[in-house]
């Protein structure tokens, strides 16, 4: 077991993680999530592991990608498009996991595989314009509020449908599924209920209709709960402390 969990101060600053401590926790969230897919009879390649980086410097992706690592999740496009200019030379998949306002949807069009948090239909609109005036086509996960937090942002249900069908309309973006982030609770079990619902939703849409393509993955799960979530259903984890440890 690693026990470093703090990352080291660099020399410029930033903090870093030791490497080595990457590499046995990416292996220890692997086995994890090989586990929870084998309790519910799913394959571990069903599930997609996004390392959540935010924060995070350009050495600390490289170290995870040293480990095999491909997809890495950002909160926030300014700080993403730094780190994607900075490990150009390496074969990563970006994913924005946090909220995108509608004047970055421009900058995030063109640099990301996919964008986890459209909400609004102003936003899709934003976001597909963009992407076809530069000739990408960004994957899409409309991200779905089951809670009411205020705090947090999210498709209410009663908009869903119609947000559902906007995004099927899209010149250049493609609608891939549906994304969550649920109440934090002490007990992972406590947030079952919430990824269980987010996938009788998108079994409720395909139900009428819309095309399986679109609604293949479900982003749901974090450090704390993700093998719930896996129980669940979900096809995309998102992992950032239990990969790259506390901050310093």
């Amino acid at each position: 077991m690693c026990l470093r969990p703090k990352p080291a101060p660099a020399t410029d600053g930033h903090a870093v993680n030791d490497q080595a401590c990457v590499h046995e926790r990416i292996g220890a969230v692997r086995a994890r999530i090989a586990r929870a897919a084998a309790r519910v009879g799913r394959s571990p390649d069903a599930v997609r592991l996004v390392a959540v980086s935010k924060t995070w410097p350009a050495e600390s992706v490289r170290g995870a990608a040293a480990a095999g690592q491909i997809d890495f999740g950002e909160n926030r496009v300014q700080e993403a498009l730094q780190k994607i200019e900075a490990t150009a030379g390496l074969p990563l998949r970006w994913h924005l996991v946090g909220h995108l306002q509608s004047n970055k949807a421009r900058r995030a069009a063109a640099a990301f595989h996919l964008i986890h948090s459209i909400d609004r239909p102003e936003l899709l609109r934003a976001l597909d314009g963009a992407a076809a005036d530069a000739g990408a086509s960004p994957g899409i996960l409309l991200q779905v509020d089951l809670a009411g937090e205020a705090t947090k942002h999210g498709a209410a249900l009663d908009s869903l449908e119609a947000l559902v069908e906007a995004a099927l309309e899209c010149r250049a973006a493609r609608l891939q599924g549906l994304m969550l982030l649920p109440p934090f609770l002490e007990d992972p079990e406590d947030a079952r209920p919430y990824f269980r619902r987010l996938r009788e939703l998108r079994d409720e849409l395909a139900g009428r209709g819309v095309h399986p393509a679109a609604l293949g993955e479900l982003s749901m799960g974090m450090s704390h709960d993700f093998e719930v979530a896996i129980e669940e259903g979900a096809t995309i984890v998102r992992i950032g402390t239990a990969i790259f440890g506390t901050r310093g």
